[in-house]
């Protein structure tokens, strides 16, 4: 790559990222703009300091919510938001303690050794690659001092992995103890329940069997109902409710309207009675007891009990009573639950099969944006593309910028694509969903976005061979990953600078809050614009970048700076978003790490086995050869941490149980934290609905657990 190409793309980013910041920190100062960039505190009901006096300042860009964000602690987010947004931040900080100090190693020892190396005679000497391994010549002993590097930077990662894996560890053990009044705790999720032929339901077969098993801690059931036309019933009555509110407010500042509208509220409210008796006849125990789903949640006296009955098997055919812990409340995804256990299988392999055409369809964007990248290429293969060089520097705005832009463009439908193939899968749980969606958007990124943009750019004609003679493929992948170095150094430069801009700015809901404001919400009063934290949209991109700087740590450390700014800007946004814009729909307590983890030892690996290829190429086979015991240390210390720390995220262990049970008996809290566990687990169709329009149509009231 040339260094006019990257100083284009640098230049260009750097320069609209400085105008949408600046564009941003004024924008936050306008009050009218508070529902946008304040939506948390709004929700929370806390106190904006924004000046409403028409001052210059409010006008002048400002780095104060840079301070701000700078000043925040781990603590307080912990204490405001939980452990699953702390893990989130955790991960942009490992990102700069990382390649900070792979970075201090790359340009203080390995970019002088590439430069000094090099033929000052041949073409690339005054190019960027001059700074990268490929500068290096075959057989030098130079390389030993790039391995040396390759061993301190992989030994630094592991060490940053054990010692991030071990504190969240023990802060998940902590915020267990600290959320025990959480009615999960105390619940287990049963499915696949046999129905009971003398009762014809399913809820006598729940009491009967865990009354006889667990005759000391079970508590009482609820069972769940197919409540399809229930829902419906009720968003119907809904809408008429609003409505008729609508059109009291109408009447009340129109009198010419007046008459006309009086009649209409009138048919309206014969609408809504006629709905709620509707719903009235549904709710009634003989209409329920038809509707009866295999699925409940059991409530125990104690988490002791809850925890043994759920991490335990209840039959000899593990395909009936399936228990598990109970995701919190506010977490379950009740539509799902309807779903058949014995059909998920089939809606897995539905999603794999979608995500599998996705990945074959994405191919082409992938494909034309390398020949945008590679010029000479794109001569060849399309000669009017040579008017590209009858205008001063537009070919270095094509080649370094516009192929980066063009990527990040079509990947950003990847995660909403993604989080609805989630959706369809059927998890029971929010969490679930989005974990799954993470882990789905980050190895579609790592196949597409890098592999494919290596092969399509580099390997075109050796496809073939690379997966004919399977052992050529760290060869292979060296000598792509070495002609790619550009291209992705451009990628970080508008992933970071750009997209993490727009995030902050968050341009799309601005422009709709405006037309809004002034069209048909003219006058009215303004709600916040609430959202949770989309983890499946960021941490696969945020983990992408580590990836890529792992591999090209040691063979273009040049990008290693770019990857330390990405880092700290994307820290800064993502406070500021965890203040003030993003609210804590669920926690899981930090079960998002051991995915985190996965990704960061993946790109530990992918950077090992590509420098044993490098080594190769560079006819230095004892170099690929002392490169192995580093990858046998990569994977024996996977498979300490998936023994020492992985199952404590996907259980509750019975010793934790127990001393978080003593101690709410000694404070006397067990009975307060059964009792809400007891009234959480009510499906949202059997709760009280109140349609205040009509008096007669008050709704019975919730149906109690057995």
């Amino acid at each position: 790559m040339k260094a006019e190409n990257l100083l284009a793309s640098a230049s260009i980013n750097i320069g609209v990222a400085m105008f949408i910041l600046s564009l941003f920190s004024i924008l936050k100062k306008q009050p009218s703009n508070a529902p946008i960039y304040y939506p948390r505190p709004i929700s929370l009901n806390h106190h904006i300091f924004l000046d409403e006096r028409f001052t210059f300042s409010r006008f002048l860009p400002s780095l104060e919510w840079v301070r701000r964000a700078s000043r925040v602690s781990e603590g307080q987010i912990l204490q405001q938001c939980g452990l699953d947004v702390l893990v989130f931040i955790r991960l942009f900080k490992f990102g700069i303690n990382f390649f900070t100090v792979s970075c201090v190693v790359g340009v203080l020892v390995l970019l002088p050794l590439n430069y000094i190396d090099g033929d000052r005679l041949s073409s690339q000497f005054h190019s960027v690659n001059s700074f990268t391994i490929s500068n290096i010549k075959g057989g030098s002993n130079r390389l030993w001092v790039h391995l040396s590097c390759l061993y301190f930077i992989s030994c630094y990662g592991l060490y940053l992995l054990y010692k991030e894996y071990k504190d969240i560890w023990l802060k998940r053990i902590q915020q267990l103890h600290n959320l025990r009044h959480r009615p999960d705790q105390f619940t287990v999720l049963v499915r696949e329940i046999p129905f009971c032929n003398e009762h014809k339901a399913y809820g006598c077969c729940v009491d009967h069997f865990f009354s006889k098993h667990y005759p000391s801690s079970y508590q009482s059931y609820q069972i769940l109902y197919d409540c399809e036309e229930l829902e419906k019933l009720l968003i119907h009555g809904k809408s008429i409710r609003e409505t008729i509110e609508k059109l009291t407010q109408q009447s009340l500042t129109n009198r010419y309207t007046r008459r006309s509208d009086s009649s209409k509220i009138e048919i309206l409210k014969e609408m809504l009675q006629d709905v709620c008796r509707k719903i009235r006849h549904i709710r009634g125990e003989a209409m329920l007891s038809e509707k009866e789903l295999p699925v409940a949640f059991v409530t125990f006296r104690s988490r002791l009990g809850a925890a043994l009955a759920a991490q335990s098997q209840q039959h000899s055919n593990p395909l009936v009573w399936i228990t598990g812990i109970a995701p919190e409340p506010r977490d379950v995804l009740w539509s799902n639950l309807a779903i058949p256990y014995r059909h998920l299988p089939l809606h897995e392999i539905v999603v794999f099969l979608l995500a599998s055409l996705l990945t074959i369809f994405f191919a082409i964007p992938v494909t034309a944006i390398q020949g945008i990248a590679k010029f000479e290429k794109l001569r060849k293969w399309f000669p009017p593309a040579m008017a590209v060089q009858l205008i001063p520097g537009l070919r270095s705005i094509v080649t370094g910028y516009l192929p980066s832009v063009i990527l990040n463009f079509f990947i950003y439908i990847v995660p909403f694509c993604m989080i609805a193939m989630a959706q369809m899968a059927g998890y029971i749980s929010r969490s679930k969903k989005d974990i799954k969606a993470c882990n789905m958007v980050f190895y579609f990124l790592v196949g597409n976005a890098f592999f494919l943009s290596l092969l399509s750019g580099s390997l075109l004609d050796q496809i073939g061979e690379s997966f004919t003679h399977p052992k050529d493929f760290p060869g292979h992948l060296a000598s792509a990953v070495s002609a790619q170095a550009d291209f992705f150094m451009t990628y970080i430069l508008t992933n970071g600078l750009f997209g993490f801009s727009l995030e902050i700015l968050q341009p799309g809901l601005f422009m709709w809050n405006y037309i809004k404001s002034h069209t048909w919400h003219r006058g009215k009063r303004k709600t916040a614009y609430l959202n949770s934290i989309p983890y499946y949209r960021i941490i696969p991109f945020v983990a992408l970048s580590i990836l890529i700087g792992m591999v090209y740590a040691i063979i273009s450390p040049l990008l290693l700076p770019f990857l330390v700014g990405y880092f700290l800007l994307g820290y800064v946004v993502f406070i500021n978003q965890i203040e003030d814009v993003y609210i804590t729909y669920y926690e899981t307590c930090g079960q998002y790490w051991p995915c985190i983890y996965q990704y960061i030892l993946v790109a530990l690996i992918l950077m090992q086995i590509t420098m044993v290829g490098v080594f190769g190429l560079k006819s230095k086979p004892s170099a690929s050869i002392s490169t192995i015991p580093l990858l046998l240390l990569t994977f024996s210390f996977n498979e300490y941490c998936k023994r020492r720390f992985v199952p404590t995220f996907h259980k509750y262990s019975m010793q934790d149980a127990k001393k978080n049970d003593e101690l709410d008996e000694q404070n006397g809290l067990m009975e307060a934290n059964l009792q809400n566990a007891l009234d959480a687990y009510c499906p949202p169709c059997l709760r009280p609905v109140d349609f205040e329009v009509v008096e007669s149509c008050s709704t019975q009231p919730l149906i109690s657990p057995k």
